[in-house]
């Protein structure tokens, strides 16, 4: 089941974004770090009722944020459709005893239903330049790459930049 997140399950997001970050880490994909992804930022996406989870059996598998607002950063890129109505994905995360389930892809289909009932211009988001296995998550389900961007307190790397369109309604 996919719902809002509550107050109370925070501590668990933050304990399943570390783990994926030393996940990471380990494989030499320096995305996550001490500074991203924050509690802060995280109490932020639920003060917005953006933050989502994936529950199975009252088990947290992940969490999805969809946003509606443009992060700064987002505006040196060239998209494909002029700023209007569009979700921002931020912060997916699955625990990494869940991962290879499929849970990523439920959160996004998760997301792009949710995209087509609000009648969303299209999905944006961003991943790291040296996560192969996320760009090929989301080419495969036809988001374009059209830029990058930089986010020095996570890397030294760029972030690439990819937007699904959306059937008009």
């Amino acid at each position: 089941m996919i719902r809002h997140a509550k107050p109370s399950e925070i501590e668990k997001i933050i304990t399943i974004t570390r783990a994926c970050a030393a996940k990471m880490i380990a494989a030499s994909i320096f995305q996550w770090n001490e500074h991203y992804p924050n509690a802060d930022a995280f109490q932020k996406d639920l003060a917005k009722n953006e933050l989502y989870v994936l529950e199975k059996a009252e088990t947290i598998l992940g969490c999805i944020v969809i946003s509606t607002e443009k992060d700064k950063e987002y505006d040196k890129v060239t998209w494909l459709t002029e700023d209007t109505n569009h979700y921002y994905i931020h912060r997916l995360a699955i625990d990494p005893m869940f991962q290879g389930q499929g849970c990523a892809r439920k959160l996004m289909d998760f997301a792009e239903a949710l995209a087509l009932k609000n009648k969303i211009t299209s999905i944006r988001l961003d991943t790291f330049s040296k996560n192969i296995r996320n760009q090929r998550f989301y080419e495969a389900r036809g988001y374009q790459r059209l830029g990058n961007i930089y986010f020095p307190k996570q890397s030294e790397h760029p972030f690439y930049c990819y937007e699904l369109l959306l059937p008009p309604s």
